[in-house]
């Protein structure tokens, strides 16, 4: 290709390559119980995968993802509830949220019309939703979610001892369970179902309840405001904002285990206070305003707590998106490959978590990120002058076309990389942030105009800026 060199090349196909490893088809060798539905096993696990994975499976291999969903049903038929991290045949311990949610709604919301056709029963799927949404089991550790906390408080609180499960990361387990909530609640909007896409959504805003506006980052004063744990009697608790980061002064724990007190797991309070995929507007609102959100992300970058290695950080390149600054994100979404992706030995930063960051770099590359259990896909500009989809279930192809690419620079920044404007079948699209998933349903040629700009927007329209739930975007 030109102006695309051979590592490019090699890293996104070998990257693809990862992304198909895993979860294994098991089919027909499940000992506990016989099926006629499929058994997929090695889903190890859905905190990884759900973010970008499950959306890849989207774009060219819904077929597989079909069955996927079908064998993690037939799950819950047998096992009442849905797989979070499965290995050997049998649950294992649970990361974050009940996260098969996300991947449910990622294939019913966008293929809600072929679902029976595909043998995807629409009750059966609702049914295993709200199984992990409202009824929580004696082993919400390996199964399921921590649910009567949940509905009770509107978060996990601190020291609020249940049996059954560790009673850790009270607050990253309440960001997961709000995203869980919001993709239960755009299946329920499919459906039809009026009264649970509101309870939903009520619900996927409780992000808000472990938002504290009083702290800020030590010696930093001005990144100020931050996801914090919080007490049941609505007290708050103190995590420093650098604990589980490089700055960390303690060198604290925050992985699965018993001495993980502090709230967070995987991730710093810095990260995950940017953690509300559903509702970024929000969260800006929260920041205080567009100056001071843009402040913030770029204090992540420049001072190394981005997280390259692990799935917390993922989306944080583009939410500049958000603020109506996509060339910022096209900025930091390349240097993230630039600095941290390669194919030498070295060039995978932590563990792949099957596939999970193989499917991310993908996307990277294909200059899209995806928000499950939606129809909109971010989109920046390619590493390739021209990239195309199939998708099987549609018998449709859509092409993407780089108009005045020059290539890639090799320290990810510079050049004619940033999405000026976007035409869709040659007519001018809505935003030059976002495509809408029909346009990849229906097969249709994008055209993105390319700038060295980084100074671009995503348009002038009032549906210019990606969606979000507090502006009326998934109502």
């Amino acid at each position: 290709m030109t102006g695309v060199n051979d590592d490019t090349v090699k890293l996104f196909y070998s990257s693809l390559y990862r992304s198909h490893i895993s979860p294994a088809d098991y089919t027909g060798e499940n000992p506990k119980w016989t099926s006629d539905e499929p058994y997929y096993d090695s889903l190890y696990c859905n905190w990884d995968t759900y973010r970008t994975l499950y959306p890849l499976m989207s774009l060219h291999d819904p077929i597989r993802l079909a069955q996927i969903v079908r064998g993690m049903i037939d799950i819950q038929k047998n096992e009442g509830w849905l797989p979070e991290c499965r290995g050997a045949t049998v649950q294992q311990s649970i990361q974050g949220g009940s996260n098969a949610d996300p991947i449910l709604g990622e294939f019913f919301v966008k293929y809600q019309q072929q679902a029976q056709g595909l043998n995807v029963s629409s009750d059966s799927l609702y049914t295993a939703l709200l199984a992990d949404a409202e009824i929580q089991p004696p082993n919400w550790d390996y199964q399921g979610r921590q649910a009567e906390s949940w509905k009770t408080y509107g978060f996990v609180p601190v020291t609020m001892y249940e049996p059954g499960g560790m009673n850790t990361r009270y607050v990253s387990r309440t960001l997961e369970y709000a995203f869980d909530d919001f993709t239960i609640a755009q299946v329920a909007k499919s459906l039809g179902k009026t009264d649970d896409h509101k309870k939903y959504m009520q619900r996927a805003g409780n992000f808000i309840n472990v938002w504290n506006a009083n702290v800020s980052v030590p010696r930093s004063p001005n990144i100020k405001g931050m996801m914090q744990p919080r007490y049941s009697n609505g007290t708050w608790g103190y995590t420093d904002p650098r604990h589980c980061s490089v700055h960390d002064p303690y060198h604290s724990t925050c992985f699965l285990d018993y001495g993980n007190f502090d709230g967070f797991y995987e991730g710093s309070p810095l990260v995950y206070s940017q953690y509300v995929p559903h509702d970024t507007a929000k969260l800006i609102e929260l920041h205080g305003g567009v100056d001071s959100f843009i402040s913030r992300l770029d204090f992540l970058f420049d001072n190394d707590y981005f997280e390259s290695t692990n799935e917390p950080s993922q989306q944080i390149p583009y939410m500049y998106h958000y603020a109506n600054r996509p060339g910022l994100s096209t900025q930091r979404s390349r240097e993230t490959i630039s600095k941290y992706y390669s194919t030498k030995i070295d060039g995978l930063p932590g563990n792949d978590d099957s596939g999970a960051m193989g499917s991310y770099v993908a996307f990277y590359l294909l200059g899209m990120y995806p928000l499950p259990a939606t129809k909109q896909i971010l989109i920046s500009s390619p590493y390739f002058p021209k990239v195309s989809f199939f998708n099987p279930v549609y018998n449709s192809t859509t092409t993407i076309v780089s108009h005045g690419f020059n290539g890639n620079p090799t320290n990810g920044t510079g050049g004619n990389v940033f999405v000026k404007s976007v035409s869709v079948n040659g007519q001018p699209y809505k935003s030059s942030c976002y495509l809408d998933w029909d346009v990849f349903a229906q097969g249709s040629l994008v055209e993105l105009t390319l700038t060295n700009d980084i100074g671009v927007t995503c348009g002038e329209g009032k549906d210019a800026l990606p969606p979000s739930a507090s502006t009326g975007g998934y109502n």
